[in-house]
């Protein structure tokens, strides 16, 4: 494998030698070509850049389940000290991290891991036994740059992730005292190793491919990846350098989380979708960032953002549209959407603007500054999109409202001689319903790259990845409000930071079964999850419409159902290698993936993207033409504490016309640990009809004391 660099000095910048062989290096075409060809080599393809996927999360987690996993050992709802994860490792790609932070602050009785083999590649007085390995990877054209010799957090985001998976408990936590609370990671007990690729440049993919193999050979439990390709320009598997790092470290045992990608609501948006990854969609939580309008009359409108206001509480502001304030070599349209130039200098000083959302190319921070600019003390934006997500207005008070509120602001103005507003400083609000919700710009299947299992139509499993409270740098000075210092903590929204939610739980539940490889600790956290918001109503996306599997796969993560599943399935390394069969590969190209090969592995007879339905994965997709069937098995492994004797009985729900599923047996009898029992399910068309869009679906074996559930799709042919 060989990852090529425009050519500069010395050749080879960068070699993989553990998980991993090949190396980076610079490469005109032409060399690049010739090296293809010679004998041993399986791959050669371009460094190319890669993208972020940029305490209330976990309260929510713990108020829909009831049960809180860091209670005291003995107490009700506890799953035992080891829930902690404190012997487990969660590797974090990303940014880097910023030590000083007091959610990485260690115990002095924290014992030492013998297992690990890691390092830290800077000062000693950064790692402690919190953070117990640090590297970084830069671009060979910063290497001169003392700056970045380091893997110190300069951009926050990683500092952010880290902190979200595992950060030990803060009290008084808040963004200058909004969201205040106690902060703490989805496994405060685990250590963190943390891996730099990212400069202010960018992540390059030959930097994250090395973190990869660093990883394996350090013995981390976890990796959680927030970062991707575009879902624009999607490589295939065997091209995708997350794709191939992951193959190789679930190999290894360790298993690998990744962010689904910023690009919804469009389908076919979903990134980092191979099947032995476990990809993360983001949903909001039940609080709210309010900032309200008050109009003159004491008429108050809800809005949504974090600003620091310091307008007065009164409406004495005159409040005006953007259309109004036009320039007169603007265009309505323009003014209307308070685009930049559009809005008269003279006409909106001192004022309070309302501007429009419906020219998607410039954003709500463009359309805040040409108010600023133009002499506004405040605006007021239109957006349905972001309504639920709480931009940050740091310098400048600014509200985020909903389509559905302009006319009542639009009645107001043209009815009244000398309108006037104020906007109210932001307010954290707790309990908000409905929640969770698809987050409006989380990544939606079905994958470009399959479409044969849920899994490669979609993300996995949705957690809380909207305005999350946690860890920031300590030096972010562009990004403090006026007259404050730097907060040690951040309020962003991502699938970034949902995918942390889900590593921290992998860890936990990797500590309460040691036993449990890659497969059945995703298994275990699809399995358990759930479809019902806080009003105990079918979760729904940011428009309103019902959410399918294609939106969270198989739902919103649970904190602590997946230390106990009752049943898993494990999904082998053959699995994967039969799904890349499936999916048109060889075993030359193969290997352009995979470490190894069994030795009398072959590719299946006849394979096509129809038998990708066959692997044993904790969801069902396939296609079915007119009066069509289709024949699906699945096997699940009994791994209940005890003496195993289980009796799971059947269930299945289907939404939607022209489909029956029917599955054999309708019990599954367990006596002993271990043991494992398989099923069929045959899916078909009705007579005279075809299915008409997507159908899903689910089947449910439960016992006296799990539930274990699988989501399925049928798609038309």
């Amino acid at each position: 494998m060989v990852v090529i660099f425009v050519r500069r000095k010395d050749a080879v910048v960068r070699t993989y030698k553990h998980g991993i062989s090949g190396f980076a290096a610079r490469l005109t075409a032409a060399e690049a070509q010739s090296i293809a060809k010679q004998p041993g080599v399986v791959s050669v393809f371009p460094d190319a850049y890669y993208q972020l996927h940029t305490t209330r999360s976990w309260e929510f987690l713990k108020y829909e389940t009831g049960v809180d996993i860091y209670s005291d050992p003995g107490s009700p709802g506890s799953t035992s000290s080891s829930s902690h994860g404190s012997d487990t490792v969660i590797g974090i790609i990303d940014t880097g991290i910023w030590p000083e932070s007091k959610s990485f602050d260690a115990k002095s009785s924290d014992p030492k891991l013998s297992s690990w083999n890691g390092t830290c590649m800077t000062a000693q007085d950064f790692t402690n036994r919190k953070i117990i390995g640090a590297r970084y990877y830069n671009d060979p054209e910063d290497d001169d740059d003392d700056d970045y010799l380091t893997p110190r957090d300069f951009v926050g985001h990683g500092t952010h992730v880290a902190s979200t998976a595992a950060g030990v408990e803060v009290q008084n936590a808040s963004y200058y005292g909004l969201a205040a609370g106690t902060a703490r990671g989805g496994s405060p007990g685990s250590r963190i190793a943390v891996y730099r690729v990212c400069t202010p440049a960018g992540c390059r993919s030959s930097s994250i491919l090395a973190a990869f193999d660093d990883a394996i050979a350090d013995g981390v439990d976890v990796l959680s990846v927030s970062l991707g390709a575009s879902s624009l320009s999607m490589p295939d598997f065997k091209d995708d350098t997350i794709s191939i790092g992951a193959f190789h470290a679930v190999e290894s045992g360790i298993t690998v989380v990744c962010s689904a990608g910023n690009d919804g609501p469009d389908s076919a948006t979903v990134v980092n979708a191979a099947p032995w990854i476990l990809t993360v969609a983001a949903t909001t939580i039940d609080r709210d960032f309010e900032s309200d309008v008050v109009l003159g009359g004491g008429k108050v409108v809800k809005g949504e953002a974090i600003n620091f206001s310091k307008l007065q509480k009164s409406p004495v502001y005159p409040l005006m549209y953007g259309k109004t304030a036009m320039k007169s070599d603007a265009t309505e349209a323009n003014a209307r959407n308070c685009i930049s130039g559009s809005i008269d200098k003279a006409k909106i000083n001192g004022t309070i603007v309302l501007c429009e959302s419906k020219d998607p190319g410039y954003s709500l921070f463009e359309k805040e500054e040409e108010v600023r600019s133009q002499g506004g003390v405040g605006v007021i934006l239109v957006d349905d999109l972001t309504r639920r997500v709480a931009s940050t207005f740091k310098k400048f008070p600014a509200v985020v409202m909903s389509s559905k509120d302009v006319p009542e602001i639009l009645s107001y103005i043209n009815s009244t001689k000398n309108p006037v507003a104020t906007i109210l400083a932001t307010v954290a609000t707790p309990k908000y319903k409905p929640a969770p919700e698809i987050a409006y710009f989380s990544a939606r299947g079905p994958s470009q790259n399959s479409e044969n299992i849920i899994k490669n139509s979609q993300p996995d499993i949705a957690a809380p990845g909207v305005n999350i409270l946690a860890a920031w740098m300590g030096n972010d000075l562009g990004g403090t409000p006026e007259g404050k210092d730097p907060s040690m903590f951040n309020v962003i929204s991502g699938t970034s930071m949902s995918c942390p939610h889900v590593s921290g739980i992998a860890a936990v539940v990797k500590s309460h079964n040691p036993s449990f490889g890659p497969s059945e600790i995703k298994s275990a956290i699809m399995t358990t999850a759930s479809q019902l918001n806080n009003d105990k109503s079918p979760i729904t996306t940011h428009s309103g419409a019902t959410a399918t599997p294609f939106d969270y796969g198989a739902g919103e993560m649970s904190p602590t159902a997946p230390l106990q599943p009752g049943l898993v399935y494990e999904t082998t390394t053959v699995d994967y290698l039969n799904f890349l069969c499936y999916h048109g590969y060889n075993t030359t190209t193969i290997k352009l993936i995979a470490k190894s090969i069994p030795p009398n592995f072959a590719c299946p007879n006849n394979s096509s993207p129809d038998l990708i339905s066959d692997i044993n994965y904790p969801s069902i997709s396939v296609k079915l033409g007119k009066e069509q069937s289709r024949n699906v098995s699945r096997t699940l492994t009994n791994v209940a504490t005890g003496d195993g004797n289980s009796t799971y009985t059947l269930s299945t729900s289907i939404g939607g016309k022209g489909v029956n599923v029917h599955v054999s047996p309708s019990q599954l009898k367990f006596t002993k640990s271990g043991q494992k029992l398989t099923y069929y399910a045959t899916f078909s068309t009705m007579a005279g009809s075809s299915v008409e869009g997507d159908v899903f679906g689910a089947i449910t074996w439960s016992s006296d004391k799990f539930k274990v559930r699988t989501p399925f799709v049928v798609s038309s042919s």
